[in-house]
């Protein structure tokens, strides 16, 4: 496998939002992960699996993936402090997550939206069935922390929530 044809590899991952991909040939082993925070796509494993073909190179990019994970860390760190007064309503299954009921109606929640518990903030679709997903708190909703029709892994935050 060419070293081209790995970094179209990881730029279709990267697009498709899928978080994790292995891709196992004759002689080589690839998984690639992708981190939905910074959209930053990195390759775990490189292993050839044939005595007489060398692996490619790493691109100069995940060459400084150390760098880009300590910073990522300490955003995420910062952002979690401002964030520790809210309330995470996260998803009870694995699927995918849709803010409306259907793409002709209006979202179920929006960004400062009040909502009280009990209400339907959005829907996961797992295994060809709509499950709505009802807060379990009361509040104002601040931010929304998944894109619409993105795979949603159990218990990924959905929404920040404002209970004062």
């Amino acid at each position: 496998m060419e070293l081209k044809e790995i970094q179209n590899l990881i730029k279709f991952v990267a697009k498709s939002g899928a978080s994790e991909v292995k891709l196992e040939m004759d002689d080589i082993k690839i998984t690639i992960k992708t981190t939905s925070e910074e959209k930053e796509t990195t390759i775990l494993q490189q292993i050839p699996m044939g005595g007489m073909q060398q692996a490619p190179q790493m691109p100069a990019q995940q060459m400084q993936q150390p760098v880009a994970q300590d910073t990522a860390a300490a955003t995420e760190t910062v952002s979690k402090e401002d964030d520790s007064k809210y309330i995470t309503v996260k998803s009870p299954i694995i699927g995918t997550f849709y803010r409306k009921p259907s793409p002709d109606k209006p979202v179920f929640a929006e960004v400062g939206d009040e909502i009280k518990e009990g209400d339907v903030v959005c829907v996961i679709e797992a295994m060809k069935l709509f499950n709505e997903i009802e807060s379990e708190v009361s509040g104002k909703i601040v931010k929304v922390l998944v894109d619409d029709a993105s795979p949603v892994e159990f218990d990924q935050p959905l929404f920040l929530v404002d209970p004062s």
